[in-house]
């Protein structure tokens, strides 16, 4: 079983170093009985210096294995005598050219590959936000049933994250990943042939299945094809914005064309591209623990998503309902079976012993809160921007372009913070520019003018882009590098288990405040923005404790 060692995250300091330097892959090191130890990342040293080197070598993780040259030490012993004595004591050390630390062919191919199957993910995602009305208008969706339609991707993504990864890490991540894409294009295209609410519902959850096995495997991908952490904060820093971008075009890509349908047809296809791109340049990885997928625990904790957003949705029309409380109840026996479960697997989909590791609980904090407090929000808005403002399905896209656009921007640019700005911090920073901007967003559909919306969605807008550049670069920081696709599914499950639950919350409140879709907007932005500033505290409290 993969375990976490606090020692994969020590920089040890390894003295002063001199001569050339060179790379020492991360290779895991076996432990007692079946327990594998790996270094985040294989890292290249990188020129002389004195102190910590960044890298990592056979051993302990994140430390300098071989580091960035032979160190200096008093107890090494002396060097044999070389019968060609060097031209000048004082030659320079070579350094490395600036070409060994570019991205090889194959780790570009698969950042390429890997960011646009997760736009299209995340573009598939959003598009309901500005359709909702429309396709709940075609479908003659009630509602007190179109959270459904908003929730359905979600729910696949949520239930599946996990064992996604965890297949992904056994079975090979480009083999899941494929997959995946073939997956999203085909149920994508089912979902615009849709003719009930029903059928649309199983399509959308159909989608987020296959989405679940893009986002989990994605990143796996991405460890293996950058060993080094330099190489690693670039290529997360990019796929965060390619997150941020599938969330910005598909609202945008779905408010030009004719209808709903048409929508999902072309991010079908786009899918399905993708999948054919993928075939040849992507290589096979896997995690050397090997073993059977966990099943049981698969199914335990899917059971118990259903039942949970199952219970949450039809809490909108009474929390008090029996068939609320009985959901509700159903879902907290099948996480208890679910945890009984893991605790027995010899290959679970969770470490459940990274519950008391304070990194991995913020990156799990962040994801749960980005969910609840800011994608929930943001889900339904654009509805209650065409039904308070009278804006168009196109004009409610380009208010929300500016909102995604400007973090995607962001998360783009944010990875020059790496080394500066430590992801839990960015994360708190995020959470807080968020809850910023949406205060001064209170009012502004009242006042019945868009123009007001335009200050708080910029400030949202930077601190979401915050937020999704830092998420999957603490998401591979918190668990070992062999469980890389694990610790991202599990933050992204929480992730969409908060978008769930925000998306349920958001609508209950708006729609059944009884003084007019305004004021109960300006309730649920009130509770996000307190979710928001929740997380910020959380995320900075659990800093890790060396």
């Amino acid at each position: 079983m993969a375990r976490f060692s606090e020692r994969t995250l020590q920089i040890p300091d390894t003295g002063t170093t001199r001569g050339t330097a060179r790379a020492d892959p991360g290779t895991a090191e076996t432990g007692s009985g079946s327990e594998m130890r790996a270094g985040i990342g294989a890292g290249a040293g990188i020129g002389t210096g004195t102190g910590a080197e960044i890298g990592t070598g056979t051993g302990t993780g994140t430390g300098a294995g071989a580091g960035t040259g032979d160190a200096a030490s008093p107890h090494s012993p002396s060097p044999a005598p070389s019968p060609h004595p060097p031209a000048s004591a004082h030659a320079p050390t070579p350094h490395p050219p600036a070409s060994a630390h570019a991205p090889t062919p194959h780790a570009r191919a698969t950042l390429a590959l890997t960011s646009a199957a997760t736009a299209v993910t995340l573009m598939t995602y959003t598009a309901p936000m500005v359709t909702l009305p429309d396709t709940a208008a075609d479908l003659h969706t009630p509602l007190s049933a179109q959270a459904w339609l908003l929730n359905g991707t979600p729910l696949g993504l949520a239930a599946l994250l996990l064992v996604a990864g965890s297949l992904a890490d056994d079975y090979g991540r480009r083999r899941i990943f494929l997959a995946g894409t073939l997956t999203l294009g085909v149920t994508t295209a089912l979902g615009a042939l849709a003719s009930s609410t029903w059928l649309f519902t199983l399509a959308r959850i159909a989608q987020g299945a296959a989405g679940a096995a893009i986002l989990a495997s994605s990143l796996g991908l991405l460890v293996h094809a950058f060993p080094s952490p330099r190489g690693r904060l670039y290529a997360t820093g990019v796929w965060g914005a390619f997150v941020s971008g599938g969330i910005a075009v598909g609202p945008l890509v779905a408010g030009a064309l004719p209808d709903w349908r048409a929508a999902y047809a072309v991010l079908g296809a786009a899918a399905l591209l993708v999948a054919a791109l993928g075939v040849r340049p992507l290589v096979e990885s896997r995690s050397p623990r090997g073993g059977r997928p966990d099943i049981p625990g698969a199914l335990t904790f899917g059971l118990a998503l259903v039942a949970l957003i199952a219970a949450l949705t039809l809490g909108r029309d009474g929390w008090l309902r029996p068939q609320v409380g009985l959901l509700l109840l159903a879902s907290a026996v099948l996480l208890a079976v679910f945890i009984r479960v893991e605790r027995r697997s010899a290959t679970p989909m969770i470490d459940l012993g990274l519950l008391r590791h304070r990194p991995f609980l913020a990156s799990s904090a962040g994801g749960l809160f980005t969910g609840l407090a800011v994608i929930g929000l943001f889900s339904f808005l654009p509805a209650v921007f065409q039904q308070a403002l009278g804006l168009s399905v196109l004009d409610s896209a380009w208010l929300l372009l500016l909102w995604s656009g400007l973090s995607f921007g962001v998360a783009l640019q944010a990875r020059r913070l790496a080394g500066r700005v430590s992801p839990r911090h960015q994360l708190a920073v995020g959470f807080a520019l968020h809850a910023l901007g949406v205060l001064t967003m209170l009012g502004a559909i009242d006042s019945g003018s868009w123009h007001r919306l335009l200050p708080g969605l910029v400030l949202s807008g930077v601190g979401s882009g915050l937020l999704n550049a830092a998420l999957p670069l603490l998401a591979v920081e918190s668990v070992p590098a062999t469980r890389a696709a694990m610790g991202s599914g599990a933050q992204q499950t929480l992730r969409y288990i908060g978008s769930c639950a925000g998306v349920a919350l958001t609508i209950a409140i708006v729609t059944s405040s009884g003084r007019g879709l305004g004021h109960g907007a300006n309730i649920a932005m009130t509770v996000s923005v307190a979710l928001s500033l929740l997380a910020a505290g959380a995320v900075t409290v659990l800093r890790d404790r060396r």
